[in-house]
């Protein structure tokens, strides 16, 4: 994926070009480690925009080359940070955990925003607890849907492993068989939420932009592999900088990013694509704790059978907040 600096730079208004300079303010940092950096490409994912955006400030932070590899949120891109074939991505809470607690070299490093999933079901469903016995679309055992449906399905005291007739499958899609009504419940990512809405399609029972315990938490993390992280400290700080950059960017100009994002290819539909960066919440970076976010999160797969870690292991083995103390302090709102 390739993105054009001057079509990106024509996007903002100018008060967004101040504040949001590629260039870095920190002119007295040491020179990063490495020249090349590898990103996840998760379309049509449109809550990594900040990843997206951060290509372009890291190319004039430093480095001469930006690659963004494609990858598939969940169990797959926490294999493929922890293998080292993807050096950073921003990735969902859930998964993480589970990869940390299988011995994956994955270190959290800062929350990025909440709010980017939304549970639907068809009409007659009117309650989490109906869910007992229903179909639930997900790509896979694993998946980030199936993570955190997992999650939600154990904090109101269901069973994940035997209240619920997983419906598993790439093709027809889990979104399409939910569509046909021949699921009864689906949980989609943004813009995913947005197209089921604008067609009339179920209805939804949690929207974790705005519905507690949710909407309190962080569901996607800056993850880097951990050996890259240890060993390359000064291109790690920029790389959690510049995604950091691009939420505030997507928090201040969800328009402009959108079309940004849609033109590079990276979603189809603009309008989707501005609705859902306009509603999730890219603001509370500097407020939440994340690991108030692996607790929880932790605890929920804990009770769910799905990891065997307690939540203080998770984050002792599996978190380094140092560079983003740094810069909360830098980057003062």
């Amino acid at each position: 994926m390739q993105f054009s600096r001057r079509h990106f730079l024509s996007t903002l208004t100018f008060a967004g070009v101040c504040q949001f300079s590629f260039r870095s303010s920190f002119a007295e940092e040491a020179q990063p480690e490495v020249s090349k950096i590898r990103l996840a490409s998760l379309p049509p994912g449109v809550c990594i925009a900040p990843e997206y955006v951060a290509g372009e400030m890291l190319r004039a932070d430093g480095f001469k080359e930006i690659e963004y590899v494609q990858s598939v949120a969940g169990a797959q891109l926490a294999a493929d940070i922890a293998s080292g074939k993807i050096d950073f991505s921003m990735q969902y809470a859930g998964p993480n955990i589970i990869g940390i607690d299988a011995g994956q070299l994955l270190v959290n490093l800062a929350g990025v925003q909440v709010g980017c999933f939304e549970l639907f079901a068809q009409e007659g469903i009117k309650k989490l607890s109906d869910l007992k016995g229903k179909q639930v679309g997900v790509l896979s055992l694993g998946s980030s849907q199936h993570v955190y449906l997992a999650t939600i399905l154990t904090h109101i005291g269901l069973d994940p492993r035997k209240d619920i007739i997983w419906v598993t499958g790439t093709y027809p899609t889990p979104a399409a068989l939910f569509a046909d009504r021949k699921v009864d419940a689906y949980l989609g990512f943004a813009p995913e939420p947005q197209a089921l809405r604008a067609q009339k399609i179920g209805h939804v029972l949690v929207n974790s932009a705005s519905d507690p315990p949710w909407s309190q938490y962080f569901c996607c993390m800056v993850t880097g592999n951990r050996d890259f992280v240890r060993t390359h400290p000064v291109a790690t700080k920029r790389v959690v900088r510049a995604i950091l950059k691009g939420v505030d960017l997507c928090a201040n100009q969800p328009t402009g990013v959108a079309r940004q994002i849609v033109d590079a290819g990276a979603t189809p539909s603009y309008d989707y694509a501005s609705q859902a960066l306009a509603e999730l919440p890219y603001d509370r970076w500097r407020d939440y704790d994340p690991e108030d976010t692996l607790r929880f999160y932790a605890l929920r797969l804990h009770e769910a059978g799905m990891i065997n870690s307690s939540p203080q292991k998770i984050i002792a083995e599996g978190t380094d907040w140092r560079f983003l103390n740094e810069l909360k302090r830098e980057m003062k709102a």
